[in-house]
């Protein structure tokens, strides 16, 4: 009995809450966040190495605002800001430094179209989050209505919205859950569950803009590491990919793996093969982890990682730092 209400707890807590609508919510847009340090390894503080990663800092975040929590997606600004994604539509701004305390920026709901504003909170499940810094615009997909959206600068308006046919057909909670943005222009899209070939979970790659009409994309297929799930994915160099991927057992909890993936062939049929390069599991930092971000920093790779808590009181907002090391020899699968 222990195990079958542990198993039922887990699947509750990974849907999306049913919400009240967006429109005419009385709720503040100034955020107050506190941002506590942690350790990677509480057991060993010393600790900072997991794989190919160099744990450089941690935060637990916290807030009493109503919506904050439910990171689903993130990415980095020039100035240092983080702008994250909940999965209920919502938006916060803040930045992370080394020293314990709070934090005041905002928080907003992402526009949305006049017609739309009655929607329960539940039906804005938006996952992925992209930002091309050239023109300024942003993508976000939508796993429940199997939707992706484009979005003006500073998210000023919504641009367009499409909901491609090659999407139709996927689970409703296993729908768009990771996206990214290849410098040429074409757009990667990873579902959660759907089916790709060969037992793998489906990837569309677009050579065009996915909120237009546009042409079918190619269908391809991604094998993650072995009884994981994609969560978030990023371009990372050259035609490499880094990924992060996650588990829920009723033994572990939540683990994750980080993993890098070639991309230099992608054409239709192609399967990508996931190479595992550190593991987040107790007694190390776990929860459940989705949003994954990369930028250069003084001539390192850096690459964030933060974990959605479900809006659950036992689970943790954290906002980890790390840098990416070299490959060496024997690094190939390492935890």
């Amino acid at each position: 009995m222990p195990r079958l209400l542990l198993i039922l707890l887990l699947a509750f807590i990974l849907l999306p809450a049913p919400q009240s609508s967006k429109d005419g919510q009385d709720v503040p847009n100034a955020l107050l966040i506190r941002a506590t340090p942690v350790a990677l390894d509480a057991s060993n503080p010393e600790r900072n190495r997991i794989g190919r990663l160099k744990y450089l800092a941690g935060w637990e975040l916290s807030s009493d605002h109503p919506y904050f929590g439910g990171v689903s997606a993130m990415t980095i600004q020039p100035d240092g800001r983080i702008i994250a994604l909940s999965d209920s539509g919502d938006l916060f701004g803040f930045r992370l430094g080394q020293r314990n305390g709070a934090m005041r920026e905002f928080i907003e709901p992402l526009p949305i179209r006049p017609a739309e504003r009655d929607w329960p909170r539940w039906k804005w499940d938006s996952e992925a989050l992209i930002h091309d810094p050239q023109s300024g615009r942003y993508w976000v997909t939508f796993e429940l209505i199997h939707r992706i959206c484009r979005y003006a600068p500073a998210f000023a308006r919504v641009e367009a919205c499409e909901e491609p046919a090659a999407m139709k057909d996927w689970p409703g909670t296993g729908g768009a859950e990771a996206a990214l943005r290849l410098p040429d222009g074409r757009f990667l899209i990873f579902a959660e569950t759907a089916y790709g070939p060969r037992n793998s979970t489906q990837l569309l790659v677009f050579d065009h803009d996915p909120a237009e009409p546009g042409t079918a994309p190619l269908k391809l297929g991604y094998y993650a590491p072995q009884g994981y799930r994609i969560t978030d994915a990023v371009w990372l160099d050259k035609n490499r990919l880094l990924t992060l991927n996650r588990r829920v057992t009723i033994y572990d909890g939540f683990t994750a793996k980080l993993a890098i993936v070639d991309i230099s062939d992608l054409k239709a049929g192609k399967v990508l093969q996931s190479q595992e390069i550190a593991t987040l599991r107790p007694p190390l930092l776990a929860d459940n982890f989705e949003a994954l971000a990369t930028l250069r920093e003084n001539g390192r790779q850096i690459v964030w990682i933060a974990s959605d808590d479900n809006h659950e009181f036992f689970q943790r907002t954290l906002f980890l730092k790390f840098e990416l090391l070299p490959e060496s020899k024997g690094s190939r699968r390492v935890h």
